[in-house]
């Protein structure tokens, strides 16, 4: 399918204008810590807005609409744990990391627990942060592949490298106000989309809601107790758990919470960025379920292949291409687009940052020069992109890319949070049974996202987690904690 020449126009012209926007900054004066927070001196609604990019990806903006297409508003519950996870980050990350006055989120374990855990932390953060720069490279592919044949290699080299361009040259304050006008169009796309779903419903508004009750389409999900399905309760837990890693040890927010210029403009930014996610979130699941009415109420508008379950990450995408008028379709591939560069170059920013402070400063070049930190982030930046776009072309042709970047961010970032909150809430706790909690939480993360993929047949079948996927943090992160804090607690000496 040939896409029209007008709505071709208007993407390639918004990936031009950011791509220039974002390098512009290149002939600032910058330091290294120009390019880490951006001198900490941006303003906190450009700092809100890049977090609230940095929340939503090409994966939320193709996912929770299929999610509520296919089922209901379960999902949109994770949203509902912000505000409270948001009030911790306020509270109490966003004092403790401005007043260690250190670029690096991983500093704090090591005051803790010795070099080893901020080694393991940042290393940890460094995979994850590879594997979630693919995924969502791999996945901004895709429809545009189904929809247009456009080659996913090419896809995933254009992306990565138009990233890598503004991120590189223009460093943290690049990344910031690239992610507060990708933030706004994608805001704004979303909208114009809600609203022609809305308003072309054949007997009118009112007509997609009736069918969305009829069909339960807005239930949030059972609020029974149960550990192996999707209820309210379990995504509510889940949601607290991954938001509350976000806050509290993610180097992307960190980061953030340093560029603001004082410790009131941080909270300001934290709230607003992270608040601003929740209408957002509940606009995508709008959208899924308007999508679902309108192809109910005009059945023939669908085509029989994508009625299929499987299949429902592909509805939204096919209705910008053939059901919004021209000019419009451009503007959200643009926002899927923006959705997907926001978090990448953050990610490669990040990335860099822990790089330098983490591994180069520490052990390689403690007396690195500024002009050395400077070329080492450049450096940095360069390799993980490169590295990010090899792992993205490494995920074509996976069964399950999603599946499979869950999977891997659940090994190495789980065995993260659970560190942080032991270093964090407990008193006096000994390296060596914090260091035997992260191997025994990272087998039963491991167990947990492993096991499902044990084939049927196999005499290895028992060995499955009974568990729901969603809990594998949680309860990485509770033995994690559990044993930790029990281990000093009764058998408490001095080493």
């Amino acid at each position: 399918m040939d896409l029209p020449l007008i709505d071709l126009a208007v993407f390639l012209i918004y990936m031009l204008a950011i791509v220039l926007f974002g390098a512009s900054f290149y002939y600032k004066k910058r330091s290294a810590n120009d390019f880490i927070t951006g001198g900490g001196k941006l303003p906190s609604w450009a700092i809100g807005m890049s977090i609230f990019a940095t929340f939503v990806s090409s994966i939320s903006f193709l996912a929770l609409p299929g999610n509520a297409y296919l089922s209901n508003w379960n999902g949109f519950v994770f949203s509902l744990s912000i505000p409270f996870a948001a009030w911790l980050a306020v509270k109490f990350f966003v004092p403790l990391y401005r007043g260690i006055k250190s670029p690096s989120a991983y500093y704090f374990l090591e005051t803790k627990f010795g070099s080893w855990a901020r080694v393991y932390a940042s290393i940890c953060y460094l995979l994850t942060q590879l594997a979630r720069m693919g995924a969502i490279m791999y996945l901004l592919a895709l429809p545009m592949n189904a929809l247009f044949g456009w080659s996913i290699p090419v896809v995933i080299v254009i992306t990565g490298i138009s990233v890598l361009i503004y991120s590189i040259l223009g460093g943290f304050e690049a990344v910031i106000w690239t992610d507060a006008i990708q933030g706004i169009i994608l805001i704004t796309g979303a909208l114009a989309c809600a609203g022609i779903l809305l308003f072309s419903m054949p007997e009118g508004p009112s007509q997609m809601f009736e069918i969305a009750k009829a069909q339960e389409k807005f239930s949030l999900g059972s609020f029974q107790i149960s550990f192996s399905e999707s209820t309210f309760w379990l995504i509510l837990i889940y949601g607290l758990f991954i938001n509350v890693q976000n806050f509290g040890v993610d180097q992307n927010y960190v980061q953030r919470y340093l560029s603001a210029k004082n410790e009131a403009e941080a909270v300001k930014s934290t709230l607003m960025g992270s608040l601003l996610y929740v209408p957002v979130s509940l606009l995508f699941f709008f959208i899924g379920t308007a999508l679902f009415a309108y192809y109910q109420a005009m059945p023939e508008l669908l085509p029989s292949h994508l009625s299929v379950g499987e299949n429902a990450d592909k509805i939204f995408p096919y209705f910008i291409v053939n059901g919004l008028p021209k000019g419009m379709t451009g503007l959200l591939i643009a926002s899927i687009f923006a959705a997907g560069m926001s978090t990448v170059s953050t990610s490669v920013n990040s990335s860099a940052t822990v790089i330098l402070t983490d591994h180069i400063k520490k052990y390689v070049n403690p007396q690195i020069s500024e002009k050395g930190e400077v070329t080492t982030l450049v450096v940095a930046s360069l390799v993980m992109g490169l590295l990010s776009i090899l792992v993205a072309l490494a995920f074509n042709g996976v069964t399950s890319a999603l599946d499979a970047w869950w999977a891997l961010s659940a090994i190495f970032s789980g065995g993260i949070l659970g560190l942080f909150l032991l270093a964090y809430v407990g008193k006096n706790i000994r390296q060596k049974y914090a260091a035997i909690g992260v191997i025994l939480g990272v087998l039963i993360i491991g167990w947990m996202s492993l096991s499902p993929l044990i084939p049927d047949g196999s005499g290895w079948v028992s060995f499955r987690s009974p568990f729901h996927a969603n809990l594998t943090i949680v309860f990485g992160t509770v033995v994690i904690f559990l044993v930790g804090f029990v281990g000093t607690a009764l058998f408490h000496r001095k080493d």
